[in-house]
């Protein structure tokens, strides 16, 4: 095997962004002219050439600019400056080469990304992608912001706590680590950022672009401070122009992770004790990519977040905190590919895993590269109780502040809402109504709307105090939040018998005074998005690991009207990934040789799976597994002693994004399996019958050490570790094999265990990796290819279960031919076209053109779908010749249209389009055999697909189906070309 060249052109496979073009007139007899719409949008564009993070050599008189391992990127060197300059003449190249004028150019990106941001046209964009120097072009997209002290919880306090055992105390805890806060901004005269004397500024290019905010000052704690407004197409109007945060999300993410240690906190007048950061010494440096929204929400454009990201490795962090929304089945998009540029360059990033646990009943988990850390949310043991009596006097047991509130008029939001208001149980902002509300305790149902937002309703319609509770099905935790009033959160059941009370009397509630009471955790929050990584089809544990999100407490922005710092309890995944942030640097402070994937390994396998009273943690009623919590909950003082971790970098990274689907080049010669990527957990997404992963452990601890391997199988399966002693040198390597085999675990469902290396000294911690696995039915190739009228393949299929396999066939359907003319006009991205039907039924629809049957040296192929808002793109075909191809499973049924464009210089060309639109029907030219055989759960069989009386000039397209007995398993697509 090869590894990939750092530096080479890394393609990724990805579909064309959304182009709506006018409606046309349907016509039998002509090609339609396919007007473009000629709008212009900003687009991301990365270039082949590794950026100055990652580059080592290759460009003549240019040496690598790659820091070396513990070091930083200097781009100031000579070399640096060089190389930018090199890559900046590439960009201005690349615009040349498609046609285009340099002016389009808008920001150009040189150190964790190579590449730039322009404004083009759907046209424009799609020339620039074919550019041989272009890897990837990007729509710019806008991302969201995933929105008492923990450190006690943590372990960090005490004389035996991380801070004391690992630092000699708070004041070292992070010094001279800069942790890059990518967010809404900060707030620089909170407490949680004041400048400490006695720590000096790190070194590094950091800026403090504060031109419109004179106050706005930087110092030995924010080291650094910038923002991407107009510029990068956000909207600020709601917002500070300036790093400084009125959103408070900023702030909170920040003190999380970096604030100052024993400050005082009050929220709405509440003394909430002292807080504290994790890495409290530490720095902050402040990039203000997302913008203030008029709902108060945060969000901000993906090329902005870009050049946050950008920035913040060209300055010299040590570690990035990005609680910002991604993608759920990319790990190629414009920021995760800057992040795989940075984590080369040694900064170790941590990103929230998402909110969408209480909407999503599929896996909803963001951030899918296995070079970040993608961070889940659990609860904390501080609990806040209070209670509500009823008239009869029922009490019920709740969490809350705000009391106590003496006995109120209890109403239920849907009999105080105002007229004509949607949904108004859920208590939606302008829902109630002012006059039917003032006074009342009011009843509010969770779900939909932020429950900040349904406290303010109540609180700005004059409301005395507001009951939350659960509905049945949905998120089963309790949040205790100071909204300003006095509030309850109840359960479901308790939430029910309440509702019947309040409907049907004229009764009263009271709401007691808080008593602050430890309780047991973590147990997951509801709205923690959950796995597998979607992107790696499941071949990835995400989320990495839990840590607290529920309730924390930290700074936020100033009072617009006070200007006093303010602090807040706040609850996401926005709120879990800066505490790992902060614990990242500082197991970077203690161990600076350690890489991104040793950090992210020494936090994973001394994570742990159980409450502090030794329970199992929970998600809502239900025992929750790794596709929630990854490995467990990050467990500070353990992480200091991981004895072995799991190393991983850039080959590994990319053998990955190849072995997934999601890269083109440079891919190794031998694909990777997937889940053979050197990880700290174990996931087969796909196991059929069995599967063999290697990983190598390397040994960070106290010198040579032997462990043994201690297994947990996941259910229904058994697991074999090879070699199951192994003896690690100090400092060295070894290599091991697990094989997991299917015994009756159910199919297409988790099953989950653990493999843990017992170390033969108590001075390391033992090293756990968390076992996922997927059985399915059957493994089979996704498509084979032959030729003839008549002919036979044979096809080995892997079978997952013990019994009868059953085959059937679909097809061969020859194809329906559109032989468009193409005329090159100059000004539109479609020279020609027409519409199909695409029926019910439909399993597979392919286009296809073929070099040899079009007469032109380059042409792109493009389906899109007629709707009311005209043609909408739905995927495209851009290769460097005529042979293009599109295939789409499951299409809505409807009209759609296939399109050329004539890339290349020709006037005009017929280009024939071969369509498929494959259902269920037999066409009596292909067999499967045998239809029906015994087969043995773990081996592998040959089924035996032939075919005859196919015409010659005719394109055909199958598919071999494998049931087990009636239920479909798998399939394999069959296209023969006679």
């Amino acid at each position: 095997m090869t590894s990939p060249r750092r530096g080479a052109r890394i393609a990724a496979f990805a579909t064309a962004a959304t182009v709506v073009v006018s409606p046309l007139a349907m016509s039998a007899t002509a090609a339609p002219e396919l007007q473009l719409d000629q709008s212009r949008k900003t687009y991301i564009v990365q270039l082949d050439d590794a950026p100055i993070a990652s580059y080592t050599g290759g460009v003549a008189g240019i040496p690598a600019t790659k820091p070396a391992k513990g070091e930083k990127v200097d781009t100031e060197s000579r070399n640096a400056r060089a190389y930018e300059v090199h890559l900046r003449n590439e960009h201005a190249k690349a615009l040349r080469r498609a046609g285009l004028p340099t002016e389009a150019k808008v920001h150009e990106f040189t150190v964790a990304l190579n590449g730039f941001t322009a404004d083009l046209t759907a046209v424009e964009a799609a020339k620039l992608s074919k550019s041989p120097d272009v890897v990837q072009v990007w729509e710019d997209e806008i991302r969201y912001a995933d929105t008492a002290t923990t450190p006690d919880y943590l372990g960090m306090t005490g004389e035996d706590g991380v801070w004391a055992e690992q630092f000699g105390g708070t004041a070292d805890a992070g010094k001279g680590v800069v942790v890059g806060v990518i967010d809404t901004g900060i707030d620089p005269e909170n407490p949680s950022f004041a400048q400490t004397d006695k720590v000096k500024k790190p070194k590094g290019k950091y800026k403090c672009a504060t031109p419109r905010d004179p106050k706005f000052k930087c110092s030995t704690k924010i080291v650094g401070a910038r923002y991407y407004g107009t510029d990068y197409g956000n909207n600020i109007a709601y917002d500070y122009e300036s790093p400084r945060d009125m959103n408070g999300h900023g702030s909170h993410t920040a003190g999380t992770a970096a604030g100052n240690h024993g400050v005082p906190m009050t929220v709405q007048g509440q003394d909430m004790g002292t807080g504290s950061g994790m890495a409290p010494a530490a720095h902050i440096a402040v990039y203000k990519a997302l913008w203030q929204t008029e709902d108060g929400g945060g969000s901000g454009t993906t090329s902005g977040l870009v050049e946050a990201i950008d920035d913040a490795v060209a300055d010299g962090v040590d570690v990035i905190n990005y609680s910002v929304s991604g993608s759920s089945t990319s790990v190629v998009g414009p920021d995760e590919i800057a992040f795989l540029f940075a984590a080369d360059a040694g900064v170790f990033v941590s990103t929230s895993a998402g909110n969408s646990g209480d909407s999503v009943g599929v896996s909803s988990v963001a951030h899918n590269a296995p070079w970040t850390m993608t961070v889940a949310a659990s609860t904390h043991d501080r609990g806040a109780l209070n209670t509500l009596t009823l008239g009869d006097g029922r009490t019920f047991e709740g969490v809350g502040y705000g009391g106590p509130l003496d006995a109120t008029d209890l109403v239920l939001a849907a009999d105080v809402a105002a007229a004509g208001a949607e949904d108004p149980e859920l208590c939606p902002t302008g829902s109630l109504d002012d006059e039917l509300t003032a006074g009342k305790l009011v009843v509010c149902d969770r779900g939909a709307y932020a429950l900040v937002d349904k406290a303010a309703e109540v609180k700005n319609s004059g409301g005395a105090g507001m009951v939350l509770v659960n509905l049945p099905g949905g998120a089963a935790n309790q949040n205790a939040i100071i909204y300003g009033l006095p509030a309850t959160h109840l359960t479901a059941p308790d939430g029910a018998e309440v509702k019947e009370y309040a409907a049907g009397q004229a009764g009263t509630g009271a709401i007691s005074e808080t008593t602050t009471v430890q309780v047991d955790a973590p147990s997951m929050a509801g709205f923690s998005s959950y796995g597998p990584a979607l992107a790696g089809g499941g071949d990835l544990l995400k989320p990495d690991i839990t840590a607290p999100g529920a309730d924390v407490l930290a700074a936020v922005g100033e009072n617009p009207e006070t200007g006093e710092s303010q602090y807040d309890l706040l609850s996401g995944t926005s709120m879990s990934a800066p505490h790992v942030a902060g614990l990242g640097a500082l197991l970077k402070q203690k161990n600076p040789m350690w890489s991104p994937a040793a950090v992210k390994s020494a936090m994973m396998t001394t994570a742990r799976q159980t409450t502090d009273a030794g329970e199992p943690i929970m998600r809502g009623p239900s025992v929750a597994t790794p596709l929630n919590y990854g490995a467990g909950e990050v467990q500070p003082i353990e992480s200091y002693n991981p004895g072995l971790v799991y190393d991983a970098g850039w080959n590994d990274w990319l053998a990955y994004a190849c072995g997934i689907g999601q890269l083109a080049a440079p891919c190794p010669e031998t694909p990777v399996d997937p889940s053979d990527l050197n990880y700290p957990s174990i996931s087969v997404g796909d196991l059929a019958g069995s599967q063999t992963i290697t990983r190598t452990v390397t040994n960070v601890g106290q010198g040579p050490m032997t462990y043994t391997a201690q297994v947990e199988a996941p259910a229904g399966t058994t697991v074999t570790v090879e070699p199951s002693t192994i003896e690690v040198p100090a400092k060295g390597e070894a290599t091991f094999e697990v094989t997991i085999t299917r015994t009756d675990a159910a199919l297409n469902t988790y099953a989950f265990g653990a493999l843990t290396w017992q170390p033969s000294s108590t001075k390391v911690q033992p090293v756990r990796s968390t076992i996922a696995v997927r059985p399915v039915a059957v493994a089979a190739p996704g498509e084979v290819y032959a030729s003839g009228a008549s002919g036979s393949l044979e096809l080995d299929i892997t079978t997952g279960f013990s019994g009868v396999m059953n085959t059937d066939v679909d097809g061969l359907l020859p194809s329906t031919v559109l032989p468009l003319d193409v005329i090159k006009d100059g000004t539109t991205v479609v020279d020609g076209g027409d519409f199909f039907e695409v029926p019910a039924g439909t399993k597979v629809t392919r286009l296809s053109t073929f070099a040899d049957e079009v007469q032109a040296e380059d042409i792109d192929l493009y389906l899109a779908r007629l709707t009311s808002r005209g043609l909408v793109l739905v995927d495209s075909s851009g290769n460097f010749d005529s042979g293009e191809e599109i295939t789409v499973e499951s299409l809505e049924p409807g009209t759609y249209a296939a399109i050329v464009d004539l890339y290349s210089d020709e006037a005009s060309v017929t280009a024939p389009v071969h369509i498929w639109n494959l259902g269920d029907e037999d066409e009596a030219n292909l067999t499967a055999s045998p239809a029906s055989l015994t087969v043995t759960q773990g081996t592998t069989v040959t089924v035996t697909a032939s075919w005859d009386g196919l015409l010659g000039g005719e394109r055909y397209l199958g598919q071999v189906n494998f049931l087990e007995g009636t239920t479909l398993a798998g399939s394999t697509l069959v296209t023969v070309n006679p």
